[in-house]
C-alpha cells in the first residue's frame, strides 16, 4: 500500500515555524521518527518511509501555499497514487489550538491551499488532518496570525500536539480512516 502524506505550508526562513506552517512542523516529525530524510524533488522536498508495511511518501511543497495543487497533482500522478490514499495535513482557524480533525472530503473552507488542491486535482475526494490553530485574532489581522508565530504560552504544547498529529497519521495509513475518525476526531 502507498500513501502521499502533504504538509502544507510555505517555504522560506520567514515562514519557519508559522501557524500556517504547522503542515511542515507535522511532516518533517513523521519524517524523522521514521529514520527518514526529505531531498529536493520536483515542485516539493520529498521523503520516502515505511510503516508497518506501507510505503509513505511524505511532500512539502515548494510551490508555497496557494499553488499547492500543482505538487499534490505531479506526486499523485508519477506515485500512481489514488486520492483515497492521499493524506493533506492543514492548519485550520475555525478550530481550537491542537483540536485534530480528520475528514475524508470537504470544502476548503476558504483555505487557499485546500482550493489550489481542489482546482487543480479535480475535487474534494481526498482526507484532509485540519490542525486547529485557533482565531485568537482582531478583525482584519487574520494574515498577520496565520503567518505569525504560536505565542509563548502555546509553544509549550506543540510537541504533543505534533506527536499526536504523527500518530493519527500512522492509524490512517493502518487501521484506515473510519477508526482513527472514531478515535481522534473528539
Amino acid at each position: 500500500m502507498k500513501y502521499l502524506i502533504v504538509g502544507l505550508g510555505n517555504i522560506g526562513p520567514e515562514y519557519k515555524d508559522t501557524r500556517h506552517n504547522i503542515g511542515f512542523n507535522i511532516a518533517d516529525a513523521l519524517v524523522s521518527g521514521l529514520e527518514g530524510d526529505f531531498m529536493t524533488g520536483r515542485l516539493a522536498y520529498h521523503a520516502e518511509v515505511s510503516f508497518k508495511g506501507r510505503k509513505l511518501h511524505v511532500i512539502k511543497p515548494t510551490t508555497f501555499m496557494n499553488l499547492s495543487g500543482k505538487a499534490v497533482n505531479y506526486w499523485m500522478k508519477e506515485l500512481k497514487i489514488d486520492p483515497e490514499n492521499v493524506l493533506v495535513i492543514v492548519d485550520d482557524l475555525a478550530l481550537p489550538l491542537g483540536r485534530l480533525r480528520l475528514k475524508l472530503q470537504g470544502s476548503s473552507a476558504g483555505h487557499n491551499g485546500l482550493k489550489s488542491i481542489e482546482e487543480v486535482c479535480g475535487g474534494q475526494n481526498y482526507a484532509r488532518l485540519r490542525f486547529g490553530i485557533g482565531d485568537n485574532f482582531s478583525k482584519g489581522r487574520q494574515v498577520e496570525y496565520v503567518l505569525g508565530r504560536f505565542d509563548r504560552d502555546e509553544l509549550p504544547e506543540l510537541p504533543g500536539l505534533i506527536d499526536r498529529s504523527v500518530e493519527l497519521i500512522k492509524s490512517f495509513v493502518t487501521i484506515g480512516p473510519a477508526q482513527t475518525m472514531t478515535q481522534f476526531n473528539k
